[in-house]
């Protein structure tokens, strides 16, 4: 039996209603922000509870622009975790700061009882992220940095429609960011990002940078870039945000399958624990265990597609070798770039495919 990791031809298996979307976009001529754009944002933001929602190119300029907007620059620093995607780092850099990690803890989350330890004068921001589709614990960070004045601005790019107690992902810092890459279940047939914020002075300026600082075409009023959510992708978005809590609802189902029929190997294979209150949308099932490289083989060599997110954590990469950190210095991260698999659980997975996996991986252990 094979068990992809990819989804997409099934998710795009009929475009006939994304593509009568698209005629009327092309019989508009709206191909530069514009109506399509602006109505996918008001209803992003209405998804996710928040004032304002502003579409960017990728979600790594979602990231880099948030940064900006909350004062970070050359000399300035950057809290986040050590086990992230290199974008959440790259855009700390590419703002002009400079980054600063702590641990993540057993739930693939950012230790946050090692944030304060790592405050200093410099410090701009705090940007914890919600690796996997896993919420951090929120509200202890924001007492941290509400506390010593500190801006937080949320990676949730993997976290489209995670909640805690009720609350989006995304909601709780400054800003919040999201990627619409192709393989998250929110995507629109390319790279795509989004911010949402509750600041009006934040929002307009987010609105001015992204699109070269314009007010209109003749005014100019801050130093901007382009970085504009297009009109084709907020068309296909839209057609998808309407879909999105059934994906989410179908990979939280299929994440529990998983749980269910993995209780007795604890020993040998762990998952993280699921906090009460947090929904979490499962864009990556991990989890742990001892053999990893030969269990992934094990697993691919039956038709399983495991993936492994992260071999090398960031702070042990060369891009990284300027910032001074050495392997030991977060030895949790590191413990679970060593063991850390990626099983398939997405939308279209069956049960049938899920009773197989778990087959192989009693296999695996058997043997």
């Amino acid at each position: 039996m094979q068990v992809p990791y990819n989804y997409l031809d099934r998710q795009f298996a009929d475009v006939e209603d994304y593509f009568q979307d698209l005629r009327k976009l092309v019989a508009t001529g709206e191909f530069t922000l514009g109506p399509f754009v602006e109505a996918f944002e008001k209803k992003f933001a209405a998804y996710v509870g928040a004032k304002h929602a502003i579409g960017t190119n990728t979600g790594t300029g979602a990231l880099i622009l948030s940064l900006k907007a909350v004062g970070v620059g050359p000399g300035k620093e950057v809290i986040t975790v050590a086990n992230t995607f290199i974008a959440t780092v790259g855009a700390i850099v590419a703002a002009g700061g400079r980054p600063v990690f702590v641990d993540c803890d057993d739930r693939y989350q950012i230790d946050v009882s090692a944030i304060e330890r790592a405050i200093t004068v410099n410090t701009a921001a705090i940007l914890p992220v919600h690796w996997a589709g896993a919420p951090p614990d929120m509200d202890r960070i924001l007492e941290i940095a509400n506390r010593r004045g500190i801006p937080v601005v949320e990676d949730a790019c993997q976290a489209v429609g995670a909640k805690i107690n009720g609350r989006c992902a995304g909601t709780f810092g400054k800003t919040g960011t999201f990627s619409m890459h192709p393989i998250k279940p929110l995507n629109v047939w390319g790279d795509g990002g989004i911010i949402v914020t509750d600041d009006d002075k934040i929002a307009k300026f987010l609105r001015l940078y992204r699109n070269h600082g314009m007010v209109d075409r003749d005014h100019i009023e801050i130093w901007g870039v382009n970085d504009r959510l297009q009109p084709f992708q907020a068309v296909v978005g839209s057609r998808v945000l309407d879909t999105v809590e059934g994906l989410i609802e179908k990979r939280i189902h299929n994440a529990g399958l998983l749980d269910d029929g993995l209780k007795g190997l604890e020993a040998k294979i762990s998952r993280p624990q699921r906090l009460a209150g947090h929904r979490e949308v499962y864009q990556l099932y991990l989890v742990t265990t001892k053999r990893r490289d030969e269990f992934v083989r094990f697993l691919i060599s039956r038709g399983i597609e495991a993936k492994v997110h992260y071999p090398i954590p960031i702070h042990l990469q060369n891009a990284a070798r300027d910032l001074g950190y050495k392997r030991g210095d977060f030895p949790v991260c590191e413990r679970q770039s060593d063991e850390v698999v990626t099983l398939p659980a997405h939308q279209y997975i069956t049960g049938e495919q899920i009773a197989y996996i778990l087959a192989v991986i009693r296999e695996f252990y058997a043997e």
